[in-house]
């Protein structure tokens, strides 16, 4: 898997995680999650023409879930950002040695990359939110985040 659908499943799990309050802001998902404000409006503008997010406009405005948490699995998020599960070296399209050819090995990792997809596709974002890792990761990062903007405002008083 490469760091686009790393990403894009790190940025949805944020979004379930914190969707209950409404919208919730890209910018907030990128201080949460340490990834490039550009690289998200990217990968949620994908997210978006796949349906799995809807654009919310004007103040308070972000993006909230389409769907359910329970009916958006993992693998739909790594598809949606066009990411392959390609565990072969010619990325599936056989010509690992020569043009055509495949190698001898191409069938085992061809098997691992539908592994991988079988795997990614029984787990839902709620499955995630539900678990007590990543609840515990996610109030570190929130307690991290309070801490960061209330630096922010001190900060700015001060000026």
């Amino acid at each position: 898997l490469t760091t686009k659908g790393r990403y894009a499943v790190t940025a949805m799990l944020d979004l379930a995680l914190h969707s209950g309050a409404g919208a919730v802001c890209l910018g907030d998902i990128a201080r949460r999650q340490e990834i490039s404000l550009s690289y998200l409006e990217q990968l949620f503008s994908r997210l978006r023409r796949r349906g799995l997010v809807a654009s919310v406009r004007g103040p308070g405005g972000g993006y909230r879930l389409r769907r359910a948490a329970a009916d958006i699995h993992v693998a739909q998020i790594i598809d949606a950002v066009d990411e392959a599960y390609e565990a072969t070296a010619c990325e599936g399209r056989g010509g690992c040695q020569r043009v055509g050819e495949i190698c001898i090995t191409h069938d085992l990792w061809d098997d691992l990359s539908q592994q991988i997809h079988t795997f990614l596709s029984a787990i839902t974002l709620a499955e995630l939110v539900d678990r007590s890792d990543v609840q515990r990761v996610s109030r570190r990062q929130h307690e991290r985040d309070v801490r960061l903007r209330a630096g922010d405002i001190v900060v700015t008083a001060l000026a």
